[in-house]
């Protein structure tokens, strides 16, 4: 069967095991740390992950900012999030299961945040373009937009060719639609590289880079 575009019910299915891979948890630790030194969060951020999964990312963060909202569209990796959160104690991480593809999300209306950042998403949703106006939507001016993703790879990274995916993206595409948004691109950096046997059986090097973005202005609507 083709997953579709963002399918919570892959996700869902890998959500109990989803910590026992040690290089995903070695590119979370990765990832916050570089987003921690880019964009230098303070305790009056409110924050917001989308495709927060089981949290290594935002349990890493969720220390440096006021609030962090950790949203998914897959309900057993939030439950796999919302437990480490009682375990732990901590008390500014709110989850919810959220489609921000779907502009019209309720539970975000009115909200805004002066960070918003994601690891390994991106290249999971569809239309990439309208999914980063309604990420600025809900930016503040001034707010930081921290991504995490792909360079655009040989196709063969995933290892189930039905997935749904971008294979990556070529950087200077990826900030002229950071820019239609309204974001103004600060910085690209390469973070870590996997290095996997791919599809193919051959071993390979994928980059993932960290782009920063920042809303200077108001979005305008056509």
């Amino acid at each position: 069967m083709v997953e579709k575009w963002n399918s919570a019910d892959k996700f869902n299915r890998e959500a109990s095991q989803w910590d026992e891979n040690p290089q995903r948890r070695a590119v979370a630790l990765g990832v916050a740390q570089a987003i921690i030194a880019a964009v230098k969060p303070v305790k009056t951020m409110r924050a917001l992950e989308f495709g927060c999964g089981t949290g290594l990312v935002s349990l890493e963060i969720a220390q440096f900012v006021k609030t962090l909202s950790a949203i998914d569209t897959s309900t057993e990796m939030l439950a796999v999030l919302q437990a480490k959160i009682s375990r732990s104690g901590i008390t500014n991480i709110e989850t919810s299961c959220t489609n921000l593809s779907a502009s019209t999300e309720s539970a975000l209306n009115e909200q805004q945040f002066e960070l918003i950042y994601s690891s390994m998403t991106l290249h999971h949703i569809d239309d990439t373009a309208a999914f980063l106006n309604n990420v600025s939507t809900l930016l503040s001016l001034g707010g930081i937009v921290a991504i995490t993703d792909l360079d655009l790879e040989d196709g063969l990274f995933h290892d189930d060719p039905l997935e749904h995916v971008h294979h990556g993206f070529d950087r200077k595409e990826l900030a002229a639609l950071l820019n239609g948004a309204g974001l103004q691109v600060t910085s690209f950096e390469t973070i870590y590289t996997f290095n996997k046997t791919n599809r193919a059986g051959i071993i390979a090097s994928y980059p993932v880079f960290l782009v920063t973005a920042t809303k200077n202005k108001p979005v305008t609507q056509e």
